[in-house]
């Protein structure tokens, strides 16, 4: 069960390389564009929407969230596109070049995180001092 589960992370991997090349494809429809690039800035952020360290749900994202953005990104993208970034992909990930960062998405993650944290003191805050 475990060697399925690392072996799904690598397909998964190599899935995303595949979207981040899409992204750049002149071929590759606007819509699917947009939403290869939420996907990629996602897949790329140093942080995650649900921290790790949450048990059970700190993986929701890796075993849900990305497959199923991946898939339907897959789905908008015509298929000889979608070869020939996977080539560019497979390429790229054979020369074990580091995972590129998406520090901009990593800001946009923690500023919603704030965000949360500061509407739940605007809630709690007149529920402690009562």
């Amino acid at each position: 069960m475990w060697a399925a589960f690392v072996d799904r992370l690598r397909t998964l991997k190599r899935e995303v390389a595949t979207v981040w090349f899409c992204t750049r494809h002149p071929r590759t429809p606007l819509v699917a564009k947009l939403l290869a690039a939420l996907i990629v800035a996602y897949a790329f952020s140093p942080i995650d929407l649900i921290p790790d360290f949450i048990p059970v749900l700190g993986y929701v994202d890796e075993l849900f969230i990305l497959p199923l953005g991946v898939w339907v990104v897959m789905k908008l993208i015509p298929d000889d596109v979608i070869a020939e970034c996977h080539e560019q992909a497979a390429a790229w990930l054979a020369e074990k070049r580091p995972k590129p960062r998406n520090y901009v998405a990593g800001a946009v993650i923690v500023a919603i995180w704030l965000s949360l944290l500061w509407l739940s003191w605007l809630w709690l805050a007149p529920k402690l001092t009562a």
